[in-house]
């Protein structure tokens, strides 16, 4: 499992060397799309890209849960979460598995 994480400063860096950009325009284009993808989740719709993966908004539904402090039973209200699903090609590459 991965223990290292790409920070965003190098995300930009990697997206300018791949696409030929400015790190400036990389840095715009990165940007709009987190915006792109907030907006559609805040909005109830899902962002798929192929090859990649989706993103989406699932429904959780209300449950019982317990006061660690009291350990009174409460009831955990139902809620919307955002939620990323990879796609069989990701996750192969992941894997190992081509």
């Amino acid at each position: 499992m991965a223990k290292e994480f790409l920070t965003k400063a190098e995300l930009v860096s990697d997206i300018a060397k791949k696409a030929g950009l400015k790190k400036a325009d990389a840095e715009k284009a990165l940007e709009a799309f987190i915006e792109a993808v907030k907006d559609n989740l805040g909005k109830g719709k899902g962002v798929r890209l192929v090859g990649f993966g989706t993103f989406m908004v699932r429904e959780r539904k209300s449950r019982k849960g317990r006061n660690p402090k009291t350990g009174q039973t409460i009831t955990i209200p139902a809620t919307k979460v955002p939620v990323f699903k990879f796609s069989a090609s990701l996750k192969g590459l992941v894997s190992g598995k081509k």
